[in-house]
């Protein structure tokens, strides 16, 4: 048997500890490609408009029957986990720019309780959408067909994508919250 002194259980608590908290390494897939948008409030936003910030996006749409709302939901979760921790955002990109003017975005994001300082809903021209959906993120066209990916993208403070993350697995929402906590504390 073996027999542990005070040091000895303080030693072990503390490296016990230490192994539960360590943040994964999150690697980096691209980059974000320039763009210049309109956000739900009439405001035009760049991609320069997001450095310096960690930010989350995703692409829908708002007259989708499909997996949009459930994204946009999460997308609440997240807001809603990550309302203490500075300079995070949220972005939602169309995919239906032809529809999806800033006032329907507006209304849209007044529907999931979206925080305009924190949850930007973008559109703009189609070849400008198509750019930043499959050039940058690699998640498809925007072309007409309203087809769009389902997954969260994670993007860190210099516009580098970190994580790529199903809106389909159930702990989707608290693994996307883990890892902008991390990015949180990564060095500017």
């Amino acid at each position: 048997m073996i027999r542990l002194g005070l040091g000895g259980c303080l030693f072990v608590l503390l490296v016990s500890s230490c192994a539960c908290t360590t943040a994964r390494q999150l690697a980096i897939y691209g980059d974000v490609p320039d763009f210049v948008l309109t956000a739900q409030t009439g405001q035009t936003v760049s991609r320069n408009d997001l450095e310096g910030k960690i930010w989350v996006a995703d692409f829908i749409f708002t007259n989708c029957t499909g997996p949009c709302p459930r994204m946009s939901s999460q997308m609440h979760q997240v807001q809603e986990a990550v309302k203490n921790v500075l300079a995070v955002n949220l972005v939602s990109f169309t995919v239906d720019p032809a529809r999806d003017t800033p006032e329907v975005l507006a209304a849209y994001a007044r529907r999931f309780r979206a925080d305009p300082a924190r949850w930007l809903f973008l559109t703009g021209e189609q070849k400008i959408l198509h750019t930043v959906q499959n050039g940058g993120f690699r998640m498809g066209a925007v072309d007409g067909s309203l087809s769009h990916s389902t997954h969260f993208v994670l993007v860190d403070r210099h516009s580098h994508i970190r994580g790529y993350y199903g809106s389909f697995e159930a702990d989707t929402a608290a693994q996307l919250v883990a890892d902008i906590r991390a990015l949180a504390h990564e060095h500017p």
